[in-house]
Protein backbone atom coordinates (compact mmCIF):
# COMPACT_ATOMS: atom_id res chain seq x y z
CA UNK A 1 0.00 0.00 0.00
CA UNK A 2 1.31 3.03 -0.77
CA UNK A 3 -0.07 6.61 0.37
CA UNK A 4 0.85 10.06 -0.54
CA UNK A 5 0.18 13.30 -0.40
CA UNK A 6 0.12 15.09 -4.00
CA UNK A 7 -0.37 19.14 -4.64
CA UNK A 8 -1.23 20.34 -8.18
CA UNK A 9 -0.07 23.89 -9.06
CA UNK A 10 -1.29 25.96 -12.18
CA UNK A 11 -4.62 26.81 -13.63
CA UNK A 12 -6.02 23.76 -11.79
CA UNK A 13 -9.52 25.08 -10.88
CA UNK A 14 -12.22 26.17 -12.01
CA UNK A 15 -11.37 23.26 -15.27
CA UNK A 16 -12.80 20.42 -13.42
CA UNK A 17 -9.68 19.37 -12.00
CA UNK A 18 -11.60 17.50 -8.87
CA UNK A 19 -14.26 15.45 -10.84
CA UNK A 20 -11.66 14.36 -13.12
CA UNK A 21 -9.15 12.99 -10.16
CA UNK A 22 -12.21 11.23 -9.09
CA UNK A 23 -12.96 9.65 -12.38
CA UNK A 24 -9.41 8.52 -12.39
CA UNK A 25 -8.96 7.57 -8.91
CA UNK A 26 -11.62 5.45 -9.46
CA UNK A 27 -10.99 3.54 -12.07
CA UNK A 28 -7.63 2.80 -10.70
CA UNK A 29 -8.96 1.44 -7.51
CA UNK A 30 -7.32 4.62 -5.40
CA UNK A 31 -8.85 5.87 -2.11
CA UNK A 32 -8.89 9.19 -0.61
CA UNK A 33 -9.74 12.85 -1.77
CA UNK A 34 -9.04 15.98 -3.64
CA UNK A 35 -9.67 19.27 -2.57
CA UNK A 36 -9.44 22.99 -3.90
CA UNK A 37 -7.08 25.02 -1.74
CA UNK A 38 -7.02 28.26 -0.60
CA UNK A 39 -4.15 29.25 -3.04
CA UNK A 40 -5.50 27.92 -6.34
CA UNK A 41 -3.47 24.44 -6.25
CA UNK A 42 -5.18 21.44 -6.13
CA UNK A 43 -4.69 18.90 -3.11
CA UNK A 44 -4.93 14.99 -3.77
CA UNK A 45 -4.42 12.62 -0.95
CA UNK A 46 -4.16 9.10 -2.49
CA UNK A 47 -3.75 5.45 -1.57
CA UNK A 48 -3.95 2.05 -2.84
CA UNK A 49 -1.75 0.11 -4.56
CA UNK A 50 1.98 0.90 -5.62
CA UNK A 51 1.38 1.01 -9.59
CA UNK A 52 -2.25 2.76 -9.37
CA UNK A 53 -0.87 5.70 -7.13
CA UNK A 54 1.70 6.23 -9.62
CA UNK A 55 -0.38 6.04 -12.20
CA UNK A 56 -2.89 8.55 -11.00
CA UNK A 57 0.58 10.78 -9.79
CA UNK A 58 1.26 10.52 -13.82
CA UNK A 59 -1.67 11.33 -14.59
CA UNK A 60 -1.85 15.06 -12.28
CA UNK A 61 1.13 15.75 -14.78
CA UNK A 62 -1.66 16.88 -17.46
CA UNK A 63 -5.03 16.71 -15.58
CA UNK A 64 -7.90 17.46 -17.83
CA UNK A 65 -7.85 18.76 -21.04
CA UNK A 66 -8.59 22.47 -20.12
CA UNK A 67 -5.41 22.25 -16.88
CA UNK A 68 -2.60 24.01 -17.47
CA UNK A 69 -0.41 22.07 -14.81
CA UNK A 70 2.85 23.96 -13.46
CA UNK A 71 4.45 22.16 -10.85
CA UNK A 72 3.40 18.65 -9.20
CA UNK A 73 4.70 17.43 -5.41
CA UNK A 74 4.33 14.11 -3.90
CA UNK A 75 4.91 13.61 -0.31
CA UNK A 76 4.74 10.19 0.98
CA UNK A 77 1.61 10.49 3.99
CA UNK A 78 2.61 8.62 7.21
CA UNK A 79 -0.99 9.00 8.39
CA UNK A 80 -3.11 5.31 9.59
CA UNK A 81 -6.50 6.21 8.61
CA UNK A 82 -7.92 4.03 6.05
CA UNK A 83 -10.40 5.58 3.51
CA UNK A 84 -12.84 3.52 1.84
CA UNK A 85 -13.39 4.98 -1.50
CA UNK A 86 -12.16 8.81 -3.16
CA UNK A 87 -14.16 11.30 -2.39
CA UNK A 88 -14.33 15.38 -3.27
CA UNK A 89 -14.13 17.97 -0.57
CA UNK A 90 -14.10 21.63 0.03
Amino acid sequence: MKRVMITIRGKVQGVGFRYSALQKANALGVTGYVSNMDDGSVQILAQGAFPAVDQLIAWCETGPANAKVDNVFVEEDEADEIYLDFSITV
